[in-house]
């Protein structure tokens, strides 16, 4: 991968698809998949369990039958609990990441909560555990040919500025630049991607309301009624400087994956194309910083 339009890719989420019980009224695959290849995406990463089939061979040709190349994707699990071995989670899912060809494990450091609502405070010890195990998942995902990277994100274990400091102090593993989840957590992304641009191996690009992601911040909103509000804009139509962010990773050498997310909820299936005009917005506006930065 070398050109920046050419790594381009969609996540279903930004189709409203997400793990969380309840998120909303939720498309099925194939017209996910088909609305990413409309619209010109190179691939996609896997969205949540059960989204595209369990049997990693299966997966694989879903995929490729569309024409989608397999980035990866996100997977939660529990790393702060000693009597907790993530690695038997994981590597079942590295099972469907090799069959596809996909490249990249998103970790989170998941609360063992369901939603992203809230979160427990974490002791010395669960961080201790937390990290160890971040540095074993990498090497695990590394023996199987796939990139480990974390995922600082919302009502996680890894959220705040403090918490991505425990990460990049404490271990070696690699980040998820996750420009919207860093800014509602309370980190500034310009100033990590600037600050830590050899940390960070993958993208997920996002624009936010910066007033909504206060609230979520003081605690007025919840961080699902804020995505429900709409907190999450296409790329350009928010707060977050995307271009100077894209522009540090692409002059530094970053060859990796930006992937565009909206995280939406719908409440019905829309009756017009939905989802699908934020994410020709975004793509319209890396597209034309990657031709700026060509």
């Amino acid at each position: 991968m070398t050109e920046l339009a050419a790594r381009i890719a969609g996540a279903p989420i930004s189709w409203g698809v997400c793990e969380v019980p309840g998120w909303g009224w939720q498309y099925d695959a194939p017209t996910v998949l088909a609305a990413m290849r409309a619209v010109g995406l190179a691939a996609t990463e896997f969205g949540p369990d059960g989204f595209l089939p369990d049997d990693p061979s299966e997966k694989a040709k879903t995929l490729a039958d569309v024409g989608l190349r397999a980035v990866g994707g996100f997977v939660p699990v529990v790393l702060h609990d000693p009597a907790a071995d993530p690695a038997p989670a994981v590597a079942a899912a590295l099972e469907g990441f090799v069959a596809a060809g996909a490249g990249t494990l998103v970790l989170a450091a998941a609360t063992g909560q369901e939603g992203y609502d809230d979160r427990p405070v974490l002791d010395a010890a669960g961080w201790s555990t937390l990290l160890a195990n971040l540095d074993k998942l990498s090497s695990l995902a590394a023996s199987r040919g796939v990139l480990a990277t974390v995922h600082p994100h919302v009502g996680t274990m890894i959220e705040n500025a403090d918490d991505v400091s425990r990460v990049l102090e404490g271990s070696s593993i690699g980040l998820t630049l996750d420009t919207g989840h860093l800014l509602i957590g309370g980190v500034d992304p310009v100033a990590l991607a600037v600050e830590h641009t050899a940390r960070i191996r993958h993208t997920h690009l996002k624009d936010v309301d910066a007033a909504w992601a206060a609230r979520v911040q003081s605690g007025e909103v919840t961080y699902t009624d804020a995505v429900r509000a709409g907190m999450y804009r296409p790329l350009g139509a928010g707060d977050i400087d995307i271009t100077t962010i894209v522009s540090t990773l692409e002059k530094s050498g970053y060859d990796g994956w930006y992937v565009l997310e909206q995280d939406t909820i719908l409440q019905a299936r829309p009756a017009d194309e939905g989802p699908l005009a934020d994410v020709r917005a975004s793509i319209e506006h890396l597209r034309s910083i990657a031709a700026a930065v060509a």
